[in-house]
């Protein structure tokens, strides 16, 4: 790669420099607390606030690969996906019709691959640092978990018009909580969840691994926490996705637990079926939200979503080759033109079709690849491989990966700079666990 090139030739003009410096000798030190501090920062700061921070995260990855010698870029056949999506981007943000919109979107894609790309290169030589970083992702999750139980029972009032009610008797309107990401809405806690509750059962298979009980036994109810709350967001889009995840969590310890403990095994997903059954079954306001996701048109959330689809192709039918270029308001401006009265969108309520009208057919396929290879690899490992350790690490980062992206078939929440670092972070996980032979 040329930029390996020129990073060789700043590395033995600045040798002497990395060598004599304290703050490039400590600069990985310095790379990891700020990848600690764009995840933490996710439930008190603004989306600026969390840019600020990973932009930090890259400059200082920036200054490593320059200064320090060996350092380079190896990328993965996934990567390579990754790579060809971001240049179509570019390509699409220079014909976009409204370019300095577009540049703005521009900048937050770059933003959210350059830390990614930051966050691989740092964990290719550090993957002791996985669970730490797991620990952090955990740690927030059930900060939000602890916090959408205490709105649920504070019984905290909509913000905004959340749910349709008009069909529903006042026991069977649910507390929608929405926890303390900016801005307030439950759909984005939900996705919040359906992102980061992989590392908690991940951090808990960890500890099971490691024979430290106590810190298994919190985290477990941790975990127990963060589902219900999970579930008091409301979010049905997240509902499939936290299906998703024991989907996964069962298909893995199948690996495990099958040939030695089969009976345990299939009392446990039994268990589990049932307790999600009865919740349904018994609780009213959930079997109502559960039960409107087959509503289709007579509810008015799902008739705005497909109001917003039928736009959306529409959309993508006359700008099927480069799209209109990257961005929320971007998509808003140009989708004022296509709208059905009265339904405006942010999005296109599907993060597949909303990046064939951002960026075209061509980027679409890209991504679509990307996530592939990426799963593709991500199996391959976990058959295979016999570190226990990192199978924890990378099923917890696919399921994840996943689970986000099935949400992300009924909801852009996804493009949120809290969900996006987490989803980034897990990918960074699979590229520095997965071996090279298997890429």
């Amino acid at each position: 790669m040329i930029f390996n090139s020129i990073f060789n030739f700043t590395q033995n003009k600045l040798q002497y420099l990395y060598e004599n410096s304290l703050f490039l000798q400590s600069i990985d030190k310095l790379i990891f607390l700020s990848i600690l501090a764009v995840i933490l920062s996710s439930v008190a700061l603004s989306s600026d606030g969390i840019g600020f921070i990973a932009l930090i995260t890259i400059f200082l990855t920036l200054i490593k690969l320059i200064t320090c010698k060996g350092e380079k870029f190896e990328p993965k056949t996934f990567e390579l996906w990754l790579l060809a999506y971001f240049m179509i981007v570019v390509i699409s943000l220079a014909g976009s019709t409204l370019f300095a919109l577009s540049l703005k979107g521009f900048m937050k894609t770059f933003t959210y691959l350059s830390f990614y790309l930051s966050a691989a290169h740092y964990l290719k030589n550090n993957t002791d640092k996985i669970p730490y970083i797991f620990g952090a992702i955990g740690i927030c999750i059930s900060f939000e978990g602890v916090v959408g139980f205490l709105q649920n029972f504070a019984q905290v009032e909509e913000i905004s018009t959340w749910q349709d009610v008009s069909n529903l008797n006042p026991e069977e309107v649910m507390t929608r909580v929405y926890g303390t990401l900016k801005p307030y809405n439950p759909n984005l806690l939900g996705g919040y969840f359906v992102a980061g509750l992989p590392a908690l059962f991940g951090m808990s298979a960890y500890f099971a691994v490691e024979k430290k009980f106590k810190s298994l036994v919190i985290s477990l109810l941790l975990t127990l926490i963060s589902v219900i709350a999970l579930f008091l967001t409301g979010c049905r889009g997240s509902y499939i996705g936290c299906m998703v995840i024991f989907a996964g969590i069962f298909a893995v310890s199948a690996k495990y637990l099958w040939k030695n403990y089969k009976k345990i095994y299939l009392s446990f997903v039994a268990f589990c079926f049932a307790m999600f059954t009865s919740a349904i079954l018994f609780v009213s306001s959930l079997r109502a939200r559960v039960l409107s996701i087959f509503a289709m048109r007579q509810d008015s959330s799902n008739s705005f979503r497909f109001n917003v689809y039928q736009s959306s192709i529409q959309m993508f039918k006359d700008n099927w080759l480069l799209g209109i270029g990257v961005g929320n308001k971007n998509f808003r401006e140009i989708y004022g033109l296509y709208m059905r009265t009265g339904f405006d969108a942010l999005s296109a309520y599907n993060i597949f079709l909303e990046t064939a009208v951002e960026s075209g057919i061509f980027a679409l396929i890209a991504f679509l690849g990307f996530l592939f290879v990426l799963i593709k690899n991500s199996i391959e490992f976990i058959l295979k491989s016999l570190d226990i350790k990192k199978v924890i690490f990378v099923s917890s980062a696919l399921i994840s990966i996943c689970a986000v992206m099935v949400h992300g078939f009924v909801d852009t929440v996804f493009f949120r700079p809290q969900i996006q670092f987490v989803f980034w972070m897990m990918v960074a996980v699979i590229s520095s666990c997965v071996h090279k032979e298997n890429v």
